[in-house]
């Protein structure tokens, strides 16, 4: 964003290792006045870029699976309303994470969901298929096993922090 400061990327990324630093921590780590954290951090509040959650372990949490599904429109120009999940289907459905249209390996729609077991991994997938079939392509999923020993990164979003530090800006 063009009006951030150099300032709310470092803000950004000290609370996504730890959302729970007081103000007074946070300018003491940035070594600025605790009265300019309050004011910045209030300002990224207000404007919505700041917003609070706590990271789970999902796997401690007993999800087993976490599968990115790829599909593809069958029409060029569809309705809208028609092709994308309903508001039902999403609310019956919490375990996709990421819901998105994209671009990329031939396909123009992308979920992410985690799952408990494979079952009900599959279960899942019949139903997108019965939901989304007469529009989608038949979808295709990369699925990862949450268990295995070979994760090199386990999924978080602490590694966030280190990318939104390569955003800063110099002052």
């Amino acid at each position: 964003m063009k009006d951030l400061k150099s300032i709310d990327y470092e803000i950004f990324a000290e609370l996504v290792k730890n959302p729970r630093l007081s103000d007074r921590q946070l300018a003491k780590i940035l070594n600025l006045s605790q009265p300019t954290i309050t004011r910045r951090r209030g300002e990224l509040e207000r404007r919505g870029l700041l917003d609070y959650t706590a990271i789970l372990d999902i796997r401690k949490l007993g999800f087993e699976i976490l599968a990115i599904t790829f599909g593809r429109l069958k029409s060029e120009k569809p309705n809208d309303k028609e092709v994308e999940p309903s508001e039902d289907f999403l609310l019956r459905h919490p375990e996709m994470v990421l819901v998105s249209s994209g671009s990329g390996l031939g396909y123009d729609r992308v979920v992410l969901s985690v799952h408990r077991t494979y079952s009900e991994f599959s279960q899942f997938i019949t139903e997108l298929r019965q939901q989304w079939g007469k529009h989608l392509a038949d979808p295709e999923s990369f699925i990862i096993s949450l268990q295995s020993d070979k994760i090199l990164r386990d999924f978080t979003l602490k590694q966030l922090a280190k990318a939104i530090s390569m955003l800063k800006k110099e002052p």
